[in-house]
């Protein structure tokens, strides 16, 4: 089965077709700095074919959540590091997601005077912060043109510090509602220059973003995640005819860059407007095929071996199965994701999942 056999996306090395999704965990602490946790919740996923990080911020008022990770300052390059060095022991690929969080934050968790976005309208809802309570979602910051390229340049001086700190390439987050897939939809995008206003023009920051970044480390060490139609945090896609528009130009515009891979979330992995971008964009491609239902082995299979995508990212059986290709690979029992404890401080729910010969292990003692 082709889901099981390696691959090569750009420079990056796969040795199945099994990518574990990012996945947001809070537990790098107040400072942001990857952590002992951190270095084995990651080294003990070695055998999924690409390890994607979670969101890591790239400057601080791109900062969302308490305990979430940056590559900004030289004590998290430096747990960064250790990371990578564990992970590239134990025989695995990593590449790290950077992840601008825009509008989806508030300036006591970002520890900034503001919070970014596209145009000044903020994200629905309230946000958890660090001390436990809740508080609105701010308006945010309009970013002027020229903040507009500062913001630009953040990603690509954290492309650089992920490189230095030994990370194989990155992602770049243009997904779920944050900064750069706000720029793409005209609902948190009410811009009337460059950057706002047509399908071409709300595509614009997603491309410039990631030519710098290929420009920056390589293309061949550089992709992109997106999730057309999610509808998440305010970012609403629901006119179809401006959503083919906006994406397709998103793809034209990414397409010459010839990058490492384009990395999709949706429902429907198969359909017509994935499937469009996949071929417009011509790049290895992974789908995800959402939040609804766990990705179950029978269809990553499916996916791959019907050639619909060139790898499958799991995010909740990652989690709850650290040697999850292997268990796929032999259709074994899996473990049960416990979602009470993916959001914490602690080891529980994190790096305590066995591994398939461990829990047989116990069965049996």
């Amino acid at each position: 089965m082709k889901l099981f056999e390696p691959a090569t996306f750009g420079a990056l090395p796969l040795s199945n077709r099994i990518v574990m999704a990012p996945l947001t965990r809070t537990r790098a602490g107040q400072h942001g700095v990857p952590n002992d946790l951190l270095v084995e919740h990651y080294a003990q996923r070695a055998s999924l074919g690409l390890i994607v990080t979670e969101g890591t911020w790239p400057v601080q008022e791109g900062r969302s959540y308490p305990g979430q990770p940056g590559i900004e300052t030289d004590e998290q390059i430096a747990g960064w590091r250790r990371v990578a060095d564990a992970v590239h022991a134990a025989g695995g690929t990593i590449v790290m997601q950077l992840m601008h969080g825009g509008r989806v934050s508030h300036p006591s968790i970002a520890g900034t005077p503001h919070i970014v976005g596209p145009s000044a309208v903020a994200a629905p809802g309230q946000t958890h912060l660090a001390d436990g309570s809740k508080a609105d979602m701010p308006v945010p910051h309009e970013l002027t043109t020229a903040e507009v390229q500062d913001a630009v340049q953040g990603f690509v001086q954290a492309a650089r510090n992920a490189i230095a700190a030994g990370l194989d390439g990155v992602e770049v987050h243009g997904a779920n509602g944050y900064l750069v897939h706000e720029f793409m939809s005209s609902t948190s995008n009410t811009r009337t220059d460059q950057y706002g206003g047509s399908p071409e023009n709300r595509a614009r920051f997603a491309i410039e973003v990631t030519t710098a970044v290929a420009e920056a480390i390589g293309a061949d060490r550089t992709g992109i995640r997106l999730s057309p139609e999610h509808g998440i945090q305010g970012v609403i896609e629901n006119d179809p005819a401006d959503v083919l528009a906006t994406y397709t130009a998103l793809a034209e515009g990414l397409a010459p860059l010839g990058l490492a891979f384009v990395d999709v979330l949706h429902a429907e992995p198969t359909g017509g407007l994935v499937q469009h971008i996949r071929r417009t964009v011509g790049a290895p491609f992974i789908v995800n095929s959402g939040f609804s239902a766990l990705t179950t082995r029978d269809e990553a299979i499916a996916l791959v071996d019907g050639d619909h995508a060139d790898a499958v990212a799991a995010g909740r059986a990652a989690i709850a199965n650290p040697d999850l290709a292997h268990r796929w690979e032999h259709d074994a029992e899996l473990n049960e994701p416990r979602p009470e404890l993916f959001y914490g401080q602690g080891a529980e729910g994190y790096t305590d999942y066995p591994t398939l010969a461990e829990s047989r292990a116990t069965a049996t003692a």
